[in-house]
């Protein structure tokens, strides 16, 4: 199996909505961005699959210096070989993986956030600095456009936040702010012990609420002149937005059950907003 053919089967193998918006890519760029998200795939399942939080900081600092062998040495894993050729074809800035790489290492360290500011820093660091990535490898003109994926990433990690609490609950993890849970009268044990009230559900609609706020200042800041390079962002966006209307729609019973999108309407997002823009 060539690094290219692994990462294709560890993108295919998550499910994941990005995966939909890689198929539009030319050949190059899809294979950039495939090694990019397996990338971060490698380094997530690190901390959610080690049971022994030392080993996963060992591991994870193997992969720091498996970044510092693609930016001047001899890598040794499939992924770090496929990201070889991309990181000087398009550029990305070896700071970025790293960082990456810390805010993975953040849920060894943090399972709370005591307020927005603060789970903010996360979310920059595990989908931000990806978008800032990702648009290296789709192309831009307009450095607006770096606001657009510093803001669509935000949107992306808010979106995932909301639709997985229970499951991250039960790994004893609640990055909904203790403030805003104070702020609605919604206890950490009410989340661990996934106890639905209707104050919850007031909680889940103001998170709803701030992470389709952050689309539309995403999308606000994409120039026109970028709108047809950055198409596959805009078909995660479309399917990510529409996984949030399902989970407001279906009442934001995120603690005992993970709502998400059938492969076909994925597909079908995806068909329509590469058509449209």
């Amino acid at each position: 199996m060539t690094p290219d053919q692994y990462c294709q089967e560890k993108a295919a193998a998550s499910g994941s909505s990005f995966y939909y918006s890689f198929l539009f890519l030319p050949q190059e760029k899809r294979r950039a961005i495939t090694a990019l998200y397996a990338f971060c795939r490698e380094v997530d399942d690190v901390v959610d699959e080690c049971k022994d939080p030392d080993v996963a900081r060992s591991t994870l600092n193997w992969w720091r210096a498996q970044v510092d062998e693609i930016y001047g040495g001899k890598p040794q894993h499939p992924v770090a070989l496929a990201l070889l050729p991309v990181a000087s074809r398009f550029n990305l800035a070896k700071e970025h993986l790293l960082e990456i790489i810390d805010g993975m290492e953040m849920d060894l360290d943090q399972p709370r956030y005591p307020d927005f500011k603060s789970l903010q820093l996360y979310c920059y660091r595990v989908a931000s600095v990806v978008g800032l990535l990702s648009v290296e490898i789709f192309g831009y003109s307009d450095r607006q456009t770096l606001k657009y994926a510093h803001d669509l990433g935000i949107a992306f990690q808010l979106t995932n936040i909301i639709r997985d609490v229970g499951e991250d609950a039960r790994r004893n993890r609640i990055y909904l702010p203790m403030d805003e849970l104070q702020q609605f009268n919604v206890t950490a044990s009410d989340i661990l012990n996934a106890r639905e009230s209707e104050n919850f559900q007031k909680l889940m609609a103001f998170q709803i609420e701030r992470a389709q706020r952050y689309y539309q200042q995403a999308l606000s800041h994409l120039p026109e002149a970028d709108r047809k390079a950055q198409r596959t962002g805009l078909i995660m966006a479309a399917i990510y937005r529409a996984t949030l209307d399902e989970i407001s729609a279906s009442g934001c019973h995120v603690l005992r059950e993970r709502i998400s999108l059938t492969p076909l309407r994925k597909l079908w997002l995806a068909w329509t907003t590469w058509l449209k823009n």
